[in-house]
């Protein structure tokens, strides 16, 4: 099922049907719920209009710490305007993305989390992959509704997300910005992007030439697909389906809150899970013989601290580091490698198999003895397709003194450090009546480097630090305010 908005803008080049209907907003609402949309029909309504001059204006407020998303800047083009299953026009790309074996030069972004290569797919239920009937990447496929409650004159009563994009001499990145979910909700919203590239761009990681990542995902489903206040109904689908009835792979189905994750097969996965994650991969050069292993975490996006003395014990379902294996070809053998410059023993793990496709992998740092500092870990898959298929993701470990372990924001929200990271300066704000301040830069031993006396504000000059994590401590009349990390590029 299908349906069109009426905007000239972006969907002037595209002929979806041989019918055109004009409704208003509640009669094609109600037509939706009902299942009455005609697949052959292009609809458009009599009671929308949208300002001509929408402009991102700001970068997004992110709720963690996930490096990989491609914040927005003035370089971003609105993909569309707000809408419900609406698509953008068909956008060419300076670069081959090869998918599956198949090159495109050309991509349509289809609103409801997906983008697709042949044609438009704007239907908002998702299904479980592999289908024959349509070829897409889908970083978070579901029921995507920007308009935001928009009354039925047009007028925009709450914030329901855009849809933005930019083009690269190497990559297409689209970000799905604080999206809401049909019908005109804006209570929950979700962040997240997808990245192609020709497979040289350095944002996507290892080599891949896709990228899935996510910020902070709220709501799983849409009223029309049985959902009820974001959740339930037919889950939200994460992959990819190439349109042949064999290739794909399923990430999961994701059809409430939670970290709860049970594997890409089964569909009572926790939305949270995704928070904070980067999924990529390569497809290019792949067909029916074999794709290779995806290696999924939490902790990409972040380093994992670890103070002298403890030991790191995590694995599935928990909220800091997460790491798992899902290998897209049922039946297929996975092997586990791992490199590290951290101390011998320092680094262990163990694979538990979860479901047919998946393994969980349970991590461990022990920090006894090891001298305070950054450690690298590479975990590689391999499979045993044909041809061989191999993945490997890197992870970093921040062995802190413990002395210095209480970091994190101040207790004082008035006190504003910034930019972080930085390259070569760093500025601290207090508010004006805070006398007696004082403020350190240690570094992960607790040594302190230098200090400076702090009035209302101060810039600290970095550059002859190298590269790394560092502390900044704020301390007034002798007693510390509190001890934020800072990272120097």
């Amino acid at each position: 099922m299908k349906k069109i908005l009426s905007i000239v803008l972006f969907f002037a080049s595209v002929a979806y049907g041989q019918n055109s209907v004009t409704v208003t907003q509640v009669e094609y609402q109600e037509m939706k719920q009902a299942g009455l949309i005609d697949p052959n029909t292009q609809y458009s309504f009599s009671d929308l209009s949208f300002p001509s001059n929408i402009k991102y204006n700001g970068g997004i407020e992110k709720n963690g710490t996930c490096d990989c998303i491609v914040p927005l800047d003035s370089t971003f083009s609105l993909a569309m305007l707000p809408n419900d299953d609406g698509s953008s026009g068909l956008i060419n790309l300076p670069f081959t993305f090869d998918f599956y074996g198949n090159q495109y030069n050309s991509v349509y972004i289809n609103n409801n989390g997906n983008i697709s290569f042949v044609s438009p797919y704007i239907t908002w239920t998702s299904n479980s992959f592999p289908d024959s009937s349509y070829n897409m990447i889908a970083p978070f496929w579901g029921d995507v509704d920007t308009r935001g409650g928009m009354d039925t004159l047009g007028n925009l009563l709450g914030n329901g997300g855009n849809v933005w994009y930019k083009v690269t001499p190497t990559a297409l990145i689209i970000n799905w910005n604080q999206v809401g979910y049909f019908n005109m909700h804006n209570d929950l919203v979700s962040t997240f992007q997808l990245i192609i590239s020709n497979g040289s761009d350095s944002l996507v990681s290892a080599g891949g030439n896709v990228s899935f990542c996510y910020e902070d995902m709220q709501w799983t489903t849409g009223d029309a697909s049985s959902g009820s206040g974001g959740f339930g109904g037919t889950p939200a689908t994460v992959g990819v389906n190439v349109g042949n009835g064999t290739d794909y792979f399923q990430v999961g189905q994701f059809v409430q809150s939670g970290t709860s994750f049970d594997g890409p097969t089964n569909n009572f996965d926790g939305v949270d899970f995704l928070d904070g994650q980067e999924i990529y991969f390569n497809v290019a050069g792949i067909s029916a013989t074999n794709t290779p292993p995806l290696l999924i975490s939490s902790a990409l996006c972040d380093t994992i601290n670890v103070l002298t003395g403890d030991t790191l014990l995590k694995s599935m379902n928990s909220s800091d580091f997460i790491i798992g294996i899902m290998t897209p070809e049922i039946g297929q053998n996975i092997q586990i490698s791992t490199n590290s410059d951290a101390p011998a023993g320092a680094f262990s793990y163990s694979m538990t198999p979860i479901s047919g496709q998946y393994y969980e992998i349970q991590a461990s740092f022990n920090a006894t003895g090891v001298t305070p500092g950054i450690y690298h870990v590479s975990l590689t898959a391999t499979d045993n397709g044909t041809p061989v298929g191999v993945t490997t993701k890197n992870f970093v470990f921040e062995v802190i003194y413990e002395n210095s372990a209480n970091i994190g924001e101040f207790n004082n929200s008035e006190i504003k450090i910034y930019p972080n990271p930085t390259n070569d300066f760093v500025t601290i704000q207090v508010p004006k009546n805070f006398e007696n301040n004082q403020v350190e830069i240690l570094d992960l031993s607790g040594k302190i480097l230098f200090s400076k006396t702090l009035s209302e504000s101060a810039l600290l000059d970095l550059s002859h630090l190298y590269a790394g994590t560092y502390f900044i401590r704020i301390i007034q009349d002798q007693q510390v305010l509190g001890i934020n990390r800072i990272i120097k590029r």
